[in-house]
């Protein structure tokens, strides 16, 4: 398996590196496995990694990885957008509307 490093930038002001690195697989490697390459390639804890994309192209194995790691995990949890609480089911809504006598 090759790597190569296309971009490594230092973004200060987001205390982050951001990375850009194509592999070389014989399959898609999945965000799991991006992420241990992410890691050994740049000695960075799993944790403070976040992986932005994974892309490749139909018929070929070669992966491109955009990915930030971050300083601590103070800094990713700050600046990374939360994941979205799902609401309740419809049906939920409708029975509790029910049962309180409204339409």
């Amino acid at each position: 398996m090759s790597r190569d490093i296309i971009k490594d930038f230092k973004n200060d002001l987001l205390k982050r590196r951001e990375v850009k690195v194509v592999i070389k697989e014989s399959k898609n490697p999945g965000f799991e496995r991006a992420l241990k390459i992410i890691a050994e390639q740049f000695n960075a804890n799993e944790e403070n990694i976040v992986i932005k994309e994974l892309k490749s192209k139909f018929g070929r194995d070669t992966f491109l990885i955009d990915a930030f790691i971050y300083d601590s995990v103070e800094d990713k949890n700050r600046i990374e957008p939360k994941k979205k609480e799902k609401k309740k089911s419809e049906g939920a809504v409708a029975q509790t509307q029910a049962a309180a006598g409204g339409k």
